[in-house]
């Protein structure tokens, strides 16, 4: 018999059993955001044997992806607004409202309460309008643009001399253009499907060209496979010293430094994947962000070697780390590492503003001096003159030349063929504009 059968059920019965279901499922879908967003707090899935908690999420419950990005954007938001899980557990708001009104709740928190309270028992085309109208953005720019889609091969070798590749490339593609989407077709068959930008087509362009003779057909992804090979070879030998004619390795003081043969041997070992293990037995499967982890601590006199080292994604290196010298410890530490990144990069901008000032002054210095040899004046009354405008960078050429030309107020102007009087100096102005 099919448990889920409910033909024998009046039909009362089974529109309050509905009801009944949905209450529940308000409700449990409330206690799980408080339960996602608590672990989440905590990092407990680095402890299980995972990256993140988005991988905790579809790995150890089976989530989709958007499943677990929704419930976890949800759960965050509510940790920080409580009275989103009231909301939820009532069936006043519905994940996906909760999910749209996250951003602007963050941005505007003292008016939570009352944007929340808007959005109750609002559909999301509903909750659309209500953002739109509390929070308007400025009109999109009237355009029309094509799109052209590039060809998997080119014709045949007689009439690709004849059709060349289009010249036309897309613009500039906005926020909302879709994401890379890879789909499999057949075993060991994907198609991709991007949206290039100027820059990248002529770099693809160019190596089609570049390949021309050994990739006679013109097939595209034969082109990507040998920029892929290329990249990845650089990307390894950068992260993981790989190269088929390794150097004698050379000493170094440094007790961090570690030795390019011993990262090749590392990740050779290794297998490209982190090897945190959780205490049930499960590898954690990250194979992005990997650090060279010291099992024993270089600050406790750890070395650089093969059997001191492994590969460690970045989240199960801070856990290891926060295990070693404590969560408060290393959290001092990773604040101030942003506040000393932050200052290098503030450091850095206002080095670059000051640059650019300089640069900037020069030029406009350039052109007063030109100007002011235009009138007859010598180089060295010129740059004299022109050093007064640099108190007024951001005055016209005119009314800088002009604040030039009071350096030479008790001064005759020379006469020439050119200019006889300060009077002309506006034609001339006009024309260096």
């Amino acid at each position: 018999m099919n448990r889920y059968s409910l033909c024998h059920l009046a039909d009362q019965s089974l529109l309050q059993n509905l009801a009944a279901l949905v209450a529940r499922d308000r409700s449990t879908t409330a206690e799980m955001l408080a339960h996602i967003s608590e672990v989440d707090e905590r990092r407990l899935y680095a402890a299980a044997g995972y990256p993140s908690m988005h991988a905790y999420c579809v790995e150890a419950f089976h989530f989709s992806e958007d499943c677990a990005c929704k419930r976890i954007r949800a759960g965050r938001s509510a940790r920080q607004f409580p009275a989103i899980l009231d909301a939820v557990a009532e069936g006043r708001l519905h994940l996906a409202a909760v999910v749209m009104l996250a951003p602007y709740l963050e941005r505007e928190p003292k008016d939570a309460d009352e944007l929340l309270t808007a959005a109750a028992h609002k559909t999301k085309a509903e909750i659309a309008l209500l953002i739109a109208e509390r929070f308007p953005r400025p009109d999109m720019p009237s355009c029309v643009q094509s799109f052209p889609s590039l060809p998997t091969s080119l014709p045949a070798s007689d009439e690709r001399d004849a059709q060349p590749l289009d010249s036309s490339a897309p613009g500039r593609i906005g926020a909302n253009a879709p994401r890379v989407k890879t789909v499999p077709l057949a075993p060991q068959r994907f198609a991709l499907q991007v949206t290039l930008g100027q820059s990248t087509y002529e770099k693809l362009r160019r190596a089609h060209e570049l390949l021309g003779h050994r990739v006679p057909t013109g097939d595209f992804a034969q082109v990507l496979d040998r920029a892929l090979d290329e990249l990845v070879l650089k990307l390894e030998k950068r992260k993981f010293a790989k190269t088929d004619r390794p150097r004698k390795a050379r000493p170094s003081a440094n007790g961090r430094y570690i030795p390019a043969h011993v990262r090749r041997a590392v990740r050779e070992r290794d297998g490209d994947q982190c090897t945190f293990v959780s205490d049930d037995g499960r590898r954690c499967s990250a194979r992005k962000h990997l650090e060279f982890d010291h099992i024993e601590e270089v600050a406790r006199g750890g070395q650089s070697t093969v059997a001191n080292l492994r590969l460690l994604c970045r989240t199960h290196n801070q856990y290891g780390a926060e295990r070693a010298f404590g969560a408060e410890f290393m959290r001092k530490k990773r604040e101030d590492a942003r506040r000393t990144a932050l200052e290098k990069r503030s450091a850095e901008d206002a080095k670059a503003r000051a640059a650019a000032a300089a640069r900037k002054a020069k030029d406009q210095a350039t052109e007063i001096v030109m100007c002011l040899r235009s009138l007859g004046f010598r180089v060295d009354e010129a740059k004299n003159a022109a050093a007064l405008c640099e108190t007024n960078p951001d005055a016209s050429l005119e009314d800088r030349v002009r604040l030039a030309l009071t350096y030479f107020r008790r001064r005759p102007v020379p006469s020439g063929p050119n200019r006889s009087s300060m009077g002309d100096t506006a034609p001339i102005l006009a024309g260096q504009a």
